[in-house]
């Protein structure tokens, strides 16, 4: 890995070393590569020994409000050094070009990487080769533990240097210099939420370092090349980054039986011909060819069903396995530290005893009951209000063209499911702002409650966004044709306009609005250079990225058996998709932060809801078959016994889909034995380290 570095770490204070005069180790500076910081105050100290370091990589960028004031910035990077005991990160800072500049520079030491290792739960390798849970009193015995750069990945050192940043709390009733009496931090008050509410911190991001970066563009998106660096994007990104590329490579080449599935029956019973006939109005479909129709339409609904569950439980199985090859298997599962955004009164956790702001659980259950519930169903009427506006258009579009019978009016037939979608899109995007700020709102005290429901609130609504038209076509109209004509415009239009708002615009406004900003040349001061990353747009996170796949996943699982073609469309997309998302987070947006994650979390749940979901679906839409309706019209047979043998077929495919989930276990053999091991080394280590403490 590329290093960016300062002066050599020396002992002393780590709350004094940014004031100190140049050392001559500081004066080196000018002799190192054009990576390095030439700036004259340098690198905070350290104390312990075995963080001395000859250079310090730069792994944060923390960027100052314009008006900070010299001795806030010199307070803070005090702050940002003192150890954790004092309510410091024990990180090292560095001042930027010098006290008067809007950014701070932050590394970390060895002891600080290791113990917030602990911390997380990460396994690393042991000394025998195998992976265990990293324990900071056994650090020796661990592989590569004295080289930081091999030892954790760079994603998950800049993470940690965030994990220390937003848990910094004040041990004491602070004045911060600089700074008015108002913004007095009290005692067990976030730190870092503090100086973002003050203005102080603006902005805080980790730093790309440019020669990897290359090089993984190259392995990842430049070439011809079909198989992701999924490592690389692990190493470089972070696990969840890499889980979210994983996912969408698994689910990409995991289409291509279904593709050719509904390619096939496409062509056999040519279906579609037939289909656009009926749209246009132009013809019948022709009886001798009915039961062909009917037999792809059974075929492609009982294939969906089947195909779900197995892709899901191999995906499972995949997971465990990156899971365990990327060390957060046995991630720690311990009552987290509050998250920067929570707030109340100060009191004490009677759980764990820690002085901390506590916010009644009741208060929380009032606003959701209040506040979010009847925002959330407003938004589910907006979905009803555009579902009726579109079947008025629809009803007005299908008389002018019985008017005008005209090539201009068949095209027209197709507007109002154009238009609905973009209302949809739209409506989508204003949601998840809306959803951000109620979720804000309650007050959720851990990080994994906070995103649990801010998940559950967007997926209730995309569930009903962008489904419910299809479901009321299906399940109430019972017009398998506009069903069809529905589902094949939402494919067409719906991936348009995703890549032209991911990928097309962000292009555009990089190319033309921000890239003059961030010329630059290789004598250009390190610091310019970090400050040129700024000028990027943050990176949106993964959400609308796995918004989209499950959309996706639903409109395959549930309707495609009414348009074989849809997983065939849905491949040729995602094909281009891995590309165009990893250009995406390679050169559009700044480095995101990645938490290390051992699976895709509530996103999964999702796509397994989803996928039983498919059989009540697909059952339904079989009874809309033409040859079973043909048997109902004629008599042969009662629509109360199709109904029953529709409920029987559809109790007998879910028995199918629980036998083949239990049949594929979730983890491999292998994993549950390495799950097992790491189980019984932490609870040896554990022993060692008791037996030891008592001895001594």
């Amino acid at each position: 890995m590329s290093k960016a570095g300062g002066d050599e770490i020396g002992g002393g204070s780590s709350s004094e070393g940014a004031h100190q005069p140049e050392s001559p180790s500081e004066k080196v500076l000018s002799k190192l590569s054009a990576t390095t910081l030439p700036i004259g105050h340098g690198w905070t100290k350290v104390s312990c020994p075995c963080c001395v370091s000859e250079r310090v990589e730069p792994l944060v960028l923390v960027k100052l409000g314009e008006k900070v004031r010299p001795e806030t910035k010199r307070w803070l990077i005090r702050l940002i050094g003192a150890p954790q005991k004092d309510g410091g990160a024990a990180l090292l800072a560095h001042p930027g070009e010098d006290t008067s500049g809007n950014i701070i520079v932050v590394s970390a030491p060895r002891c600080t990487l290791l113990r917030a290792t602990e911390e997380l739960g990460l396994c690393k390798f042991y000394r025998n080769e195998d992976m265990a849970a990293f324990s900071y009193n056994d650090r020796d015995n661990f592989k590569d533990s004295d080289n930081m750069e091999v030892f954790l990945t760079l994603a998950e050192r800049q993470y940690i240097v965030k994990y220390e940043l937003d848990g910094m709390r004040a041990q004491r009733d602070l004045r911060i210099p600089g700074l008015s009496d108002s913004y007095t931090l009290h005692h067990r008050d976030n730190v870092w939420q503090k100086l973002g509410s003050a203005g102080v911190i603006v902005d805080m991001f980790p730093l790309h370092i440019p020669a990897k970066l290359k090089d993984l563009s190259k392995a990842w998106y430049s070439g011809n090349q079909l198989a992701q660096p999924l490592d690389s994007v692990n190493g470089y990104f972070g696990s969840s980054v890499a889980f979210y590329f994983s996912f969408l490579d698994f689910y990409t080449w995991s289409l291509l039986p279904p593709a050719i599935l509904g390619l096939s029956i496409t062509y056999f019973s040519g279906e579609v011909q037939k289909d656009m006939e009926s749209v246009s109005g132009s013809g019948v479909t022709r009886v001798e060819d009915e039961s062909a129709v009917v037999s792809g339409h059974m075929i492609q609904a009982v294939f969906s069903m089947l195909w779900s569950t197995v892709f899901m439980e191999l995906w499972k199985r995949r997971s465990a396995s990156l899971s365990y090859r990327w060390g957060t298997l046995y991630l720690a599962e311990r009552f987290a530290e509050p998250r920067p955004g929570f707030h109340g009164e100060v009191g004490v956790n009677p759980v764990t005893g820690r002085v901390e702001p506590l916010f009644p659980e009741w208060q929380r259950d009032l606003r959701m009951a209040l506040v979010s519930v009847p925002v959330v169903g407003l938004f589910l009427g907006l979905v009803v209000l555009g579902m009726l506006c579109f079947y008025w258009g629809e009803a007005q579009v299908q008389q002018l063209h019985k008017d005008w019978d005209s090539l201009l009016s068949q095209t027209l037939l197709y507007l109002p499911s154009m238009l609905h979608i973009v209302y949809t899109n739209m409506l989508a995007t204003a949601y998840r702002t809306v959803a951000q700020s109620l979720t804000e709102y309650e007050n959720h005290r851990e990080e994994s409650a906070f995103e649990n429901h801010l998940t559950a609130k967007v997926l209730v609504f995309t569930f009903f966004n962008y489904f419910a038209v299809l479901f009321h076509i299906a399940f109430f109209k019972q017009d398998v044709p506009l069903l069809r004509k529905r589902l094949a415009s939402l494919l067409i239009v719906t991936q348009l306009v995703n890549q032209f708002t991911e990928v097309v615009i962000p292009y555009l406004v990089d190319r033309f609005i921000s890239a003059p900003y961030r010329t630059e040349s290789e004598d250009d001061p390190e610091e310019d250079k970090f400050r040129n990353q700024s000028n990027l747009p943050a990176f949106p996170g993964l959400f609308a990225e796995y918004i989209e796949l499950l959309v996706q996943f639903g409109y395959l699982s549930l309707f495609s058996c009414v348009y074989p073609l849809t997983a065939l469309l849905l491949l040729i997309n995602n094909v281009t998709e891995i590309r165009t998302d990893a250009y995406k987070i390679c050169k559009l947006f700044r480095k995101p932060f990645s938490p290390p994650v051992a699976n895709m979390g509530v996103w999964q749940i999702a796509f397994e809801v989803l996928s039983f979901a498919s059989v009540v679906t697909n059952c339904w839409l079989m009874l809309l078959s033409p040859q079973l309706q043909e048997l109902i019209q004629e008599g042969r047979m009662s629509s109360k016994n199709i109904l029953l043998l529709a409920v029987l077929v559809e109790h007998a495919l879910i028995l199918v889909k629980v036998i083949l989930a239990l049949l594929i276990p979730d983890e491999p053999n292998w994993i549950q034995k390495k799950r097992e091991r790491i189980e019984y080394t932490s609870m040896q280590a554990l022993r060692q380290q008791k037996q030891h403490s008592e001895e001594s």
